[in-house]
Formats: C-alpha cells, structure tokens, sequence
C-alpha cells in the first residue's frame, strides 16, 4: 500500500513539475492575475453605469450582467489565447481543454441565475429550479469531460415511438423542453423589463401602462412558444387540431378562467378602474394596488389585501371613488343640546374643518342643521379632500377632536339619549 502511495506521489510530482504543465499553470495563473485586476478596475465603472435610480433599466442589466460574467469570461478570454500560443508551439494543453468548458459552464451558470431572477418573483421554488438548472449544467460538462456524453445522447435517442411518420425520442422531448424553457424565461425576463420601463413613463396613465404590460407579456409568451416548437421542427399547421381541442376545453372546463382573464383586459381597456382608485365592490372597501390577469388587489385600511375576481368587478356594482375627480366629501356629524345656539355651533364647526392640511378650502366646508331629533339638534359638517388614498379616518378624527374642544370652550353641550316616563294610575301601596 505504502509503495503504490508513493508511485502515485512520485508520478504527481512529475506531472506538476514537467515543463509542459509548468507553461499551462503559468497561463492559468496569469489569467486568474489579469481577471484579477480587471474586475478591480471595471467593477466601480459598471456599478456606475448601473446607475443608484435604476431609472435606465438597459444599462442596468447589462452592467449588472457584465459583472457577474466578468471573471469566467476573462479567464476564458486568456486561457484561449495561451492555449492558441500553445498549439502553435505544438505543445500539450491538457489542463487548459479542462479549464475551457469548466469556464464556459461557470459562466452559463451564472447568466441563467441572473436572468432567472430579474425574469422571475424570488421564491423558493425559483432557488429549486436554480440549483436544478446548474445541477443539470455541471452534469453535462462532467459527462463531456469524462467521454460518455455522445453515448448518453445515443442512448436517449433510441428510447423512441414512432406516431404515423414522426418519430419522437426522449432526447427530443428533453430539446423541446429546454427549448421552451430558454425561450420562456427570456420572454418574462422582455416583459419584466417593459413593465419597469413602462412605470418609469409619467406621461402614461397607469391603466395604459398595465394593459400595455399585460399585452406584451401575452404575446412574448405566445411567440416564445411558436418560435420553440417552429425549432425543433414542428409543423405549426399540425396545431389546428390542437387549437380546436383546446377551444372546447376553453368552453367547458376552463369558463371561469377565460372570463376572469378576458374581463382583465376589459377592465384595463375601458379604464374604468386604475392602480391607485379607491372603490368599494360588495363589502370591500380599499385601494387598488394591482391589476392581474384573473382578480385585481385591493387593501383596505387594516393593510389586507382582498383579491377580487375580475368576472365580479365586471358584472357587479362598483363605486369608484376617484373615478372622475379624486376629490370625495366626509360627513361629520354632531348633536348640540337643545338649550345651545345652533348657529354658534355650526360657526365652531365650520372653523374646526380648517385643523386638517388634507381638508379643501375650494369648495368650502359646509354645516346644515339636518334635524331636530329626539335628544337633541342634529347638525352635519361636510367637508372635502382631495387624496382619499391616504385614508379618512385620521381627517375626521382631526376634525372631531378640534369640534370637541370648541365645544367645551363655547359650554356647548352634546346631550346624552333622553327618554320621558309617564306613569299611568296610582302606584302599588307597599305594606
């Protein structure tokens, strides 16, 4: 054992110290010095160019791409070129034709990370498919490295069935679905950075801004799908079938789904309802925060969000409260007692209005004398705001405080429920 130990030692230690291993270290070791230094002088340019705003997206992403791929594609770049310099001295390059897919990995790897993640929400099952994906990647180049990836693409060639005249193989299923994927994962990454781009655009209203967003995402999708099966040789007229199944399963099973989608682009093309609008639809009460293909999100005051399909803002009854005008007038109301000056209180209440900065001057504050109630005179205070987003319980909280201390500075009281009891008949003598 200890002589094959030290065979092993006696053949390493020649193979490191042979001068034809000394020359690829050499190249590796000074492309790993150039990487090095290169990335210490790009990095800060590229994170300039990046921009802190994130306001020119195009810029963005290739400077953040470009420092993720620096360093594999440096090393690449100068390996190559000592393997060249190499071969044209007709040396060995073992350690560099090892070095090149290993680079070459390392760099697919790092890409299909970057684009998955500005294409894709991060979650767990986005890191899943991340380490499936380079899992998948490093496998490929230990199969390539050790020889049997020709015969690992022979054998998933043969595994076939033949239907009519087409021939499929799982090798074929396995390009198609990659394919798919690829083109899937570029199209949502086009579409993310439209919707950004889009945002970034004031001069469009957010309604446009949404319905152009969702378009582009349908039809990048669309045609990433066509383009993938138009690849791997599918006849795109062979779909017709297809299609006419799928128009049947669109009217039976999936009904709901197509209506909630297609009342989607209803709802973003009449503009009825934008980001930002405060509705109420049924018992919900909130603002919008998105617009999605099936529901639409609404948050109410307590910060839960309420998804509504898009079929039952369609077919029912919905006030929007900024639909016109973003303007909406508060109802505060007050009772005095019978035995205070009822226009002295309005005149507190009217000056009470003007506490809050979120209250409107244009048009003024209003107070009527609505009824005389059981207990008491009834008198209503109406003013505006123009930014209900904000809420309205912190103005009319604002308003009432500042009524109650005119109040109890002016000794106007607010009577308490008064109810008169008429006895009929003598009482009961108790012995």
């Amino acid at each position: 054992m200890s002589d094959r130990l030290s065979l092993l030692l006696q053949q390493a230690y020649l193979f490191w110290t042979s001068p034809l291993v000394v020359y690829q270290v050499i190249i590796l070791l000074f492309a790993a010095g150039i990487t090095l230094f290169l990335r210490k002088t790009l990095s800060p340019r590229l994170e300039s160019l990046a921009g802190i705003d994130g306001t020119r997206q195009l810029r963005h992403l290739l400077s953040r791409s470009g420092q993720r791929l620096l360093a594999p594609l440096s090393l690449l770049l100068w390996v190559m070129i000592g393997r060249s310099l190499l071969l044209g001295s007709e040396l060995e390059t073992q350690l560099l034709d090892l070095a090149i897919p290993l680079l070459l990995s390392m760099a697919g790897v790092r890409l299909v990370v970057y684009l998955l993640r500005k294409g894709f929400p991060v979650t767990p099952a986005l890191k899943t498919w991340e380490n499936i994906i380079s899992f998948s990647i490093w496998t490929l180049v230990a199969l390539h490295l050790v020889g049997i990836l020709p015969h690992m693409l022979q054998l998933l060639d043969s595994l076939a069935v033949t239907l009519g005249e087409t021939r499929i193989s799982l090798l074929y299923v396995l390009k198609l679905l990659l394919l798919v994927a690829l083109m899937l994962s570029l199209a949502f990454w086009l579409s993310a950075l439209i919707e950004r781009r889009m945002r970034g655009f004031t001069h469009v209203s957010p309604g446009l801004q949404v319905a152009l967003g969702k378009f582009s995402r349908v039809f990048l999708l669309t045609l990433a799908v066509l383009l993938s099966l138009n690849l791997v040789g599918i006849d795109l007229t062979t779909l017709t079938v297809f299609g006419g199944a799928l128009g049947v399963g669109l009217g039976f099973g999936l009904q709901r789904i197509t209506s909630n989608f297609i009342s989607g682009f209803i709802l973003i093309l009449d503009r009825s309802i934008k980001p930002g609008d405060v509705v109420t639809i049924g018992e919900s009460f909130g603002w919008v925060q998105e617009l999605r293909a099936r529901y639409i999100v609404v948050r109410n005051r307590d910060g839960v969000d309420t998804l509504i399909p898009n079929e039952n803002v369609i077919t029912n009854e919905v006030i929007n409260w900024s639909y016109a005008d973003r303007n909406i007038r508060l109802r505060i109301q007050v009772e005095i007692s019978y035995d205070d000056d009822p226009e002295q209180a309005m005149e507190l209440m009217q000056q009470a209005a003007s506490v809050s900065p979120r209250a409107l001057q244009e048009p003024p504050a209003l107070v009527n004398l609505v009824e005389f109630g059981d207990n008491g005179i009834l008198l209503e205070l109406r003013v505006w705001i123009a930014d209900p987003e904000a809420g309205v319980g912190s103005v009319r909280s604002a308003i009432n405080l500042a009524i109650w201390r005119a109040f109890k500075q002016a000794n106007i009281t607010i009577p308490y429920p008064q109810r008169d009891l008429h006895i009929k008949g003598p009482l009961p003598r108790q012995e």
